[in-house]
């Protein structure tokens, strides 16, 4: 729901910029594209969840019911770095960030209880992660249509969990879903510059997905259930270069 509500309004200011600049106007920071390297700072919230692969038999093998994948709200800061490759069309961009991340599995196993019977347990863990990202895309932009423009972009990312308990002892009562501190992800996105006066400010949506698997399996009956996990984030993002 909340990716459809962020294309939605990608989409209502496409059209209302496309309709406002229908008759030719005065280009805006015209030298813009003439610099080699530009910087800037980016704003954005993101949702973040895990993409899953269970083992199979988790009923029978494990005593466990289901396990519910819900994404959680976060938020993200990023300094930006842009080089102009032979074109202003086509950029390399590293943006250096700090990303706040949370994701809730939801497990529903059987288990038995002081009185010998054997009852549905329901119970949640929350993963949160507070993330140095590292993102290198390169950045495919059209041509400028009086002071608007559209991209693309594409790379990876290496991110580096602040929060990670890789290293923390497990408690056998109290476990807990371990991932690991380091992560590759690949990186796919779009987005729409607008050329103002004095800078220029971009509206981006992108996709994380892990190239590895993030679960430590430690044997737990949390994670022995789960064959693999990987992050998945949706971006949502406000960049503004000069």
């Amino acid at each position: 729901m909340k990716n459809k509500v962020f294309i939605s309004i990608l989409f209502v200011l496409v059209l209302s910029i496309g309709y406002s600049q229908r008759n030719p106007v005065t280009q805006n920071y015209r030298k813009f594209d003439k610099k080699l390297i530009h910087f800037g700072f980016m704003l954005g919230v993101n949702t973040a969840d895990f993409s899953t692969r269970y083992k199979p038999n988790i009923l029978t093998d494990y005593n466990t019911y289901s396990i519910e994948n819900k994404s959680q709200p976060g938020f993200q800061l990023g300094i930006i770095s842009s080089l102009k490759i032979g074109t202003p069309l086509i950029r390399l961009r590293f943006i250096p960030s700090l990303s706040f991340q949370e994701r809730v599995l939801n497990y529903s196993y059987f288990e038995e209880n002081d009185d010998g019977e054997i009852e549905l347990v329901e119970e949640e863990q929350r993963v949160g992660s507070t993330n140095l990202d590292f993102p290198l895309m390169f950045k495919f932009r059209t041509k400028r249509y009086n002071n608007f423009a559209a991209y693309a972009i594409l790379g990876a990312q290496y991110t580096l969990d602040l929060q990670s308990k890789e290293n923390t002892a497990q408690k056998f009562a109290d476990p807990f879903i371990k991932i690991k501190r380091d992560d590759i992800q690949g990186q796919v996105g779009a987005g729409f510059d607008f050329f103002l006066p004095f800078f220029k400010f971009g509206i981006e949506l992108k996709l994380s997905h892990g190239l590895i698997n993030g679960l430590i399996q430690d044997g737990t009956r949390l994670s022995k259930p789960i064959d693999a996990l990987y992050n998945r984030v949706w971006w949502f993002s406000l960049t503004f270069e000069g």
